[in-house]
């Protein structure tokens, strides 16, 4: 029993940083070669798993051969444009002008009912809403809606919202970003006497705390624990 919990261990670790190193994708986003990698590493470390007769290693160099296949081929398609159109693929147009291509349709082996359903995904209930539509080579749909379709934005409105940038945390799960801190060229004590305007004098209470763009402090903390052991 513990030598099987010991390969369980050590395999699911290996897959881990395999796929780890394998890049930040979704499952969902994978492209056709990654996906056939990612089903046959889970494929190759299902037996070493389970059967304690099979040979530890013997599931161990096939995967790491696929990481280095992956990564090699990865490596080049992002060198070469056209090995990266033969192993990726190309995005394909299915709607054009508003209008359907059904010769694509038929080459990518797609229907109506997967378009109706992406662009249902997107928000777009009525095809006559859709200027351009590309199925990507990963299988999403990318829509393009009708001018007069389109959200209404600021710049439409001809008003300047001014610069918007990502808040910066200073304060996780009670412990002090020093980082983001010192990107911000700020102090601990700074921190510590913006809380306490807000009667936070306990650092460890604070669930997050982040800096807007604005410089703005926002907060969220703990409620005080009560007398008596309540909360």
């Amino acid at each position: 029993m513990l030598i099987l919990f010991i390969r369980t261990i050590t395999l699911y670790l290996l897959v881990l940083v395999v796929m780890r190193l394998m890049g930040k994708r979704q499952i969902g986003q994978l492209q056709p070669f990654e996906l056939v990698v990612t089903i046959l590493i889970a494929d190759l470390v299902a037996i070493p798993m389970q059967d304690r007769g099979f040979a530890l290693i013997n599931g161990v160099i096939p995967v790491l051969t696929l990481l280095i296949a992956q990564t090699g081929i990865s490596y080049l398609a992002l060198k070469s444009k056209k090995l990266r159109s033969i192993i990726c693929g190309k995005p394909t147009i299915m709607v054009e002008n508003g209008k359907i291509n059904w010769e694509n349709f038929r080459d990518n082996l797609y229907n109506l009912d997967d378009l109706q359903e992406q662009l249902r995904t997107k928000g777009f209930f009525d095809l006559q809403d859709v200027e351009f539509a590309l199925l990507e080579t990963n299988g999403s749909l990318s829509v393009l809606p009708k001018a007069d379709r389109r959200p209404l934005t600021p710049a439409d409105m001809k008003i300047d919202p001014g610069y918007e940038g990502l808040s910066l945390p200073l304060i996780m799960d009670g412990e002090i970003q020093e980082k983001n801190l010192e990107r911000a060229a700020l102090s601990k004590e700074w921190l510590a006497g913006e809380l306490a305007k807000f009667g936070i004098t306990d650092l460890s209470r604070v669930i997050i705390a982040s800096l807007d763009s604005k410089g703005r402090l926002l907060y969220q903390a703990h409620p005080e624990p009560r007398e008596n052991g309540g909360v």
